[in-house]
């Protein structure tokens, strides 16, 4: 399964960013092996509409799954009709943030 977590930077022990649509970066984590791709996120900057562009460009990596701090109610409908769960309310380290959710 594909996870897709909310960055503030590119690497694995780095923090989850608090916003889905503005966050600067996405890890993409394999969950049997734990490896994984960077993607910027390009509507960081986006005057309008980043939620629901977010949520594409998360669909199109191929992501089941999405690991946030907080999704908007555009970005969370987009996520829903792509099919993608959103785990939300989540801080801390991105490692500890998958582990607890593979833990469920």
């Amino acid at each position: 399964m594909k996870i897709a977590v909310s960055a503030t930077g590119g690497s694995i022990n780095g923090t989850v960013e608090e916003k889905f649509g503005r966050a600067p970066y996405y890890l993409i984590v394999e969950s049997e092996t734990m490896r994984f791709g960077i993607v910027s996120n390009p509507n960081v900057i986006a005057p309008h509409g980043a939620g629901p562009q977010t949520a594409q460009m998360i669909a199109e990596q191929g992501a089941t799954v999405v690991i946030t701090g907080q999704v908007g109610p555009k970005a969370k409908e987009a996520l829903d009709a792509a099919g993608i769960s959103v785990v939300e309310g989540i801080s801390g380290k991105i490692k500890d943030a998958i582990n607890d959710y593979l833990k469920q």
